[in-house]
């Protein structure tokens, strides 16, 4: 199944994939670590969790025929 986030022609490199990964571990690990408000680590790790599994490993490597 493919969502609409993985169909937007700005996600198609993988660095941008990983970037945007890489900036929600770090919100997440500043929530957890310094804020330790309990609904923004729920947040962020769901974003986390949600990028991680759209932008990495469900990704499709071929884009779609026209």
């Amino acid at each position: 199944m493919v969502t609409r986030d993985q169909e937007h022609p700005f996600f198609r490199p993988l660095w941008r994939r990983i970037a945007l990964v890489v900036l929600l571990a770090v919100w997440a690990a500043y929530e957890v670590l310094v804020s330790r408000e309990t609904l923004w680590i729920l947040i962020t790790l769901a974003a986390l969790g949600y990028a991680v599994w759209t932008f990495l490993i469900t990704f499709p490597k071929q884009p779609d025929a026209p």
